[in-house]
Formats: structure tokens, C-alpha cells, sequence
């Protein structure tokens, strides 16, 4: 439980229907560890968070934890968080947080606890397909909020023991009813930062946190006291140099502000090289491409890729999910081919591969192919 009005909702949905639950908040940071405090603790992981949490429980009589993760938070998302984008690429931490934390971590913790399931207030829906005896994930009905590109790193165990209470209903609806129920969090407002910074500055995130550590490593960047930055070369796609920058963390395919470059025309950030510590620039065509390779591959429909299969897939929690084809390259890795060009294709985001609304499962995008 966060603390806001999709979970409080999902708990008192759950009590209602006569389950025997308890809700768990997890702390996971400190705003003194990660900064960014706009909010003066007033958002997740906040203490103001904890205590709406709890005084749900309260209205609804369930127990409620408070669990401490913040070093498996800090190992297994922080850390990824960082090394990814030192490595070029542009990761969704909310995706590692819900596989390696949520359904591993807290999962283990909750069945020491007692809990035969997990639910939480995503808007995911999970049917059990009776023929192919698997667990399926579904969108949720509303379209507008369906999480279920998030969740595509879950197995069939975390689906089969998992319960998503708001899967059938809309954010309007769900606002209503945690009103009519007189839920305390009924009308909280949403946060659309990723959690631990939560003033949407990365920039700053990852100079203070090379600061913080002894100096970030030489291609990170960066001008944060104790920072060790290593510059690099800013090219055009000839490989001419252009420009330099503080270091290839702070860039990501498609970024068109802070490049301090002028060459008469927009221009973006094309292609990331980690190898020569590289950014190359380009214009807006020169960011759509058809082919990219995606690894860490999870699947949930299908219990592995036999033949070519054409789907529809989606790149980013936004992106609007677009035909093409997945076919095997090897144990591990996969090629997607889509019938259009898309734009931005972004090495460290998630690729999810749909069926109408079924998931057929999803990946890390690892290239980019020319």
C-alpha cells in the first residue's frame, strides 16, 4: 500500500468481498539519501505516505506492516537505475521494482507473514487460460491507465498468486467509490515521478549520487562536488565532432533539450555509443527505425518463441502498442521488426508484446539496428 487511492481502494474491495488481509507499505528510501525533496516528504515512501496507509487500515480493520527494503531497493533498482544509464541506456526502474522487489522481495516477506496472495492497486487484469494451462495477463479496462506494460517481467507462479482488485474499472470509477466508501485518500493526487526522484531531475540524481559515492565512474559525468566526469565527443551522424558533453548519462534517445548545440535546425539525440563515450546527433527522421534486438525476455502466454509471430508491441509505458514481428535470435535474445518505422527506440526501456489485450510477454530493448 502507497498510501494513495488505487491501493487503499484495492484493500477495502478486498475486505469487502470477505478477504482475511493486511496491508504492507514498503520503505524503501530516504529523501536525505536521494534529494529532490520538493514536497517536504509528502509523497511515496514519505512518512505522510505510511500514516494514509495506515489509517486506511484502520477504517477497513486490517493489520498493517511497515517494511524496511531499502537496501534490497537500493542493490537491485538504485543501482541498476545508475549503471544503466553510465552504460547509455535509459532504464524503468518502476519495471526492476515491480519483479525483483514487489513479487520477490515483499512476496517472500508477505507468505512469512501468512499471505496465500498479493494484490496490489495496479489496472492489470489475469485470467487462466484453461486450455493452455497458463496464466494469462490482460490490459486493464481502462485504457488510459492500463499497467500492464509494467508487469511483464512476472511469472506464471507471481500470476497465479497474484490479485489485481481494480482490473475491471476506470480511474473515475475508482475515485467514486474510494469517495463513497469515505476512504481518506480518496481525492490524492497522483505522482508521476519516478519514486526516488521526485523532482523529475536526473541530472541531478546522478551528479549528487557520484558525489555521494567517492565520484561516479568516467562516463557518467558530471558537476557535482567529487564528481569524476569524463567529457566526450558530440557528433553528427558523418562522425564529425560537434560539440562535447559531461558525460553520457545525461543524455537519452530523442532529447532535444540542454544539448547547447546550434546548427540552424532542431536537432536530437539520435545514437549513444558507451564504447567511445560517444553522443551522435540528428534530425527528427534519423530517429525512426524498424529493427531492434531485446534480451532478459519474459514469457507469459506462451511458455517460449517457436516461430515467428506477429503482435503488436509497445516501447514505452505511453507508446501507442504498433504492429510488427518477434522472431528467435538466440536463447536469449530476440529480433523485432515493426511493419513502420517508429521513433525513438530506446536501448533500457521495455518492449511488451501484445495480442490484443493479452500479454504475450515483454523484454529489455538492448540495440538498435541501422
Amino acid at each position: 500500500m502507497s498510501g494513495g487511492v488505487d491501493s487503499s481502494l484495492a484493500a477495502y474491495l478486498l475486505k469487502k468481498k470477505g478477504y482475511d488481509l493486511f496491508g504492507i507499505t514498503m520503505k524503501l528510501w530516504d529523501y536525505k539519501d536521494v534529494g529532490g525533496d520538493l514536497y517536504k516528504d509528502g509523497r511515496c515512501c514519505s512518512w505522510e505516505a505510511m500514516s494514509d496507509a495506515r489509517y486506511v487500515c484502520s477504517q477497513i480493520d486490517a493489520p498493517f506492516y511497515v517494511l524496511d527494503f531499502t537496501s534490497e531497493f537500493q542493490e537491485k533498482v538504485i543501482q541498476n537505475f545508475i549503471d544503466e544509464y553510465q552504460r547509455g541506456k535509459t532504464p524503468n526502474p518502476c519495471i526492476i521494482c515491480n519483479t525483483e522487489i514487489k513479487w520477490k522481495v515483499l512476496w517472500d516477506k508477505a507468505k512469512k507473514l501468512g499471505a496465500d496472495f498479493i494484490a496490489t492497486g495496479h489496472y492489470a487484469r489475469i485470467e487462466y487460460d484453461d486450455n493452455e494451462k497458463r496464466y494469462l495477463l490482460l490490459k486493464g479496462k481502462d485504457q488510459a491507465k492500463d499497467q500492464s506494460y509494467a508487469l511483464w517481467g512476472l511469472s506464471q507462479e507471481n500470476l497465479s498468486k497474484t490479485i489485481f482488485p481494480l482490473g475491471d474499472l476506470n480511474k473515475k470509477e475508482t475515485r467514486e467509490l474510494s469517495l463513497e466508501f469515505g476512504l481518506k485518500t480518496a481525492f490524492k493526487e497522483e505522482s508521476q515521478e519516478i519514486c526516488f526522484i521526485p523532482d523529475d531531475d536526473y541530472g541531478r540524481f546522478l551528479r549528487e549520487r557520484g558525489s555521494a559515492e567517492g565520484g561516479s565512474p568516467a562516463k557518467c559525468g558530471g558537476k557535482g562536488q567529487g564528481a569524476r566526469g569524463k567529457e566526450g565527443p558530440i557528433c553528427n551522424l558523418k562522425g564529425e565532432k560537434i560539440g562535447t558533453h559531461p558525460g553520457i548519462c545525461f543524455y537519452t534517445i530523442g532529447q532535444r533539450r540542454g544539448l547547447n548545440i546550434a546548427l540552424g535546425k532542431p536537432i536530437y539525440v539520435v545514437k549513444i555509443d558507451p564504447d567511445k563515450n560517444a553522443i551522435y546527433m540528428g534530425e527528427d527522421k534519423d530517429l525512426f527505425k524498424s529493427f531492434f534486438v531485446v534480451s532478459n525476455v519474459n514469457w507469459i502466454a506462451i511458455p517460449e518463441l517457436e516461430e515467428e509471430l506477429e503482435c503488436e508491441i509497445k516501447i514505452r509505458y505511453l507508446h501507442q502498442p504498433t504492429r510488427g514481428k518477434i522472431s528467435k535470435l538466440t536463447k536469449e535474445k530476440i529480433l523485432i521488426k515493426f511493419q513502420k518505422p517508429e521513433r525513438a527506440i530506446t536501448p533500457g526501456q521495455s518492449a511488451v508484446f501484445y495480442q490484443g489485450e493479452k500479454v504475450i510477454g515483454g523484454g529489455i530493448i538492448d540495440s538498435v539496428l541501422d
